[in-house]
């Protein structure tokens, strides 16, 4: 059989026409490779990007400033990987100065304050610097995404920030296909009793709202990264179980069933190495509708608090700490990682669309 004929080839072909599916999915794999390598990308690769500056609190994008870095003297034992994917100990202190000087062997410098105010003029001996070489530990820092209420750089807590909504659609989707899968497949293959039982569930389970449901396993689970992940997942697989039910009831009276059960195959074999493959096109189907909304659940959570948990950066969160800004004239500070959210859940959600065309064999 020629492989350019094959059903997922004519998917593939299909799906590269569709221009919004393809640019959707380029904007993906974009986000996802920012959110992998955020602390390469982030201006400030502090962890978490927790530099906190209060007297530049609130700049508009574009803000620039001189910065003034006392070495604390402490040296790091952190290798180049762990600098890389989980940010820089900064133990070094970070001062927005407006003017220095050197007189006697000592920095005098003034303190930036907003609103032409002058600083406090503070000194430091020369020797806190290593070989008194001051000028390598002034720098102008602009911040291109200004900075939010406690001073820190609002483009790094945004670049950081995308992991979590990026690969909480992941873990969740990879948590609902588990549990989806198996109470489906329980259901639709074997029927009668057992049906009706998983059944049962599923229409509990689906019977209470997805984000009171999601608070509650939250709150058990405990406040955290991973809680939160956790209990995404737990809450989306019943669309799965659903999906997958009624695909393997339609499949399972088919003739290559019957024919593996002729043949005496056991019936975890027909289910997984039968059954299953010849159901994936629904499934890649609500997967990514399944990316799309956990990403929405988490930014909720974030936003009432029981989300990902201070200082870890957070696009839910950072609306809630900036949704006041909006009738404040610093609207920016809520929108922009609203916009980030709105952006990855409609590019999942065109994928998802894109797939669905792709695969439907009737088209």
């Amino acid at each position: 059989m020629n492989n350019k004929n094959s059903l997922s080839s004519l998917a593939l072909q299909k799906f590269k026409k569709n221009f919004w599916g393809a640019f959707s999915l380029g904007l993906i794999i974009c986000i996802g490779l920012v959110s992998i390598f955020a602390y390469f990308f982030a201006p400030d690769a502090s962890k978490n990007a927790n530099q906190m500056h209060l007297s530049i609190h609130s700049k508009s994008p574009g803000f620039e400033v001189q910065m003034l870095t006392i070495p604390s003297g402490i040296a790091s034992d952190q290798n180049f990987l762990l600098k890389l994917f989980f940010g820089k100990e900064n133990t070094d202190t970070e001062i927005p100065i407006q003017s220095y000087e050197v007189i006697a062997d000592r920095l005098h410098y003034v303190e930036y304050t907003s609103d032409g105010l002058k600083g406090m003029e503070k000194q430091i001996d020369l020797k806190r610097f290593p070989n008194s070489d001051y000028k390598s530990f002034i720098d102008n820092r602009s911040f291109i995404f200004g900075t939010d209420k406690y001073g820190r750089d609002y483009l790094s807590r945004i670049l950081i920030g995308s992991r979590i909504s990026f690969f909480i659609g992941f873990i969740a989707v990879f948590i609902s296909l588990i549990v989806g899968l198996l109470m489906g497949s329980i259901a639709g293959y074997y029927g009668g009793k057992i049906d009706a039982f998983i059944m049962w569930i599923i229409n509990i389970t689906w019977s209470i709202p997805t984000l009171l449901l999601v608070i509650a396993i939250t709150l058990a689970l405990g406040k955290g990264f991973w809680q939160v992940f956790i209990a995404v997942g737990l809450t989306m697989w019943v669309e799965v179980a659903r999906v997958v039910r009624g695909q393997i009831i339609s499949a399972k009276e088919m003739q290559y069933v019957t024919a593996a059960r002729a043949l005496g195959y056991r019936d975890y074999r027909i289910i997984t190495k039968h059954i299953l493959p010849n159901i994936f096109g629904p499934l890649i189907v609500i997967s990514a509708a399944n990316f799309a909304a956990a990403i929405l659940i988490e930014s909720g959570l974030s936003f009432l608090g029981i989300g990902a948990q201070p200082p870890m950066a957070s696009w839910g969160a950072m609306i809630k700490d900036h949704y006041n800004y909006i009738i404040l004239g610093k609207p920016y500070l809520a929108l922009i990682p609203g916009i980030c959210i709105m952006l990855l859940v409609m590019a999942f959600m065109l994928v998802g669309n894109a797939l669905r065309d792709a695969l439907d064999v009737k088209a």
